[in-house]
């Protein structure tokens, strides 16, 4: 079966991305998660083993949920008639508002008050 592909950073693996990829599964396909593997920082705290172990939490199911690392890419380039389409998913004003920089700023302060 062929699979649906998401790419992301995934700092940290949040309701939204929850929300996307369920969306594709409620369709009956099956997905790819690929994690890019970004180095550990403060603007990206979460290492590739943490942010697997989320979606892992969230997808249990790894007949129908694939995990991978991906280098950090840059970007996604493609060619003409690649056999494969690109869409967007959209989805409803409070969930596509979710913002894990918010959320990672937010973890931060509160990091920072309990010292």
């Amino acid at each position: 079966m062929r699979k649906s592909l998401f790419i992301g950073r995934f700092q940290p693996f949040h309701d939204g991305h929850r929300a996307l990829i369920t969306s594709v599964l409620d369709q009956g396909k099956d997905v790819i998660i690929a994690i890019r593997n970004t180095p550990v920082s403060e603007t990206d705290p979460y290492s590739v083993q943490a942010r697997w172990a989320m979606i892992r939490d969230a997808f249990p199911d790894q007949q129908r949920v694939e995990i991978m690392e991906i280098g950090d890419i840059s970007e996604v380039c493609y060619g003409r008639d690649v056999g494969y389409g690109f869409r967007e998913i959209r989805l409803d004003a409070a969930t596509e508002a979710i913002s894990g920089t918010a959320m990672r700023k937010a973890s931060r302060s509160t990091d920072d008050a309990g010292h």
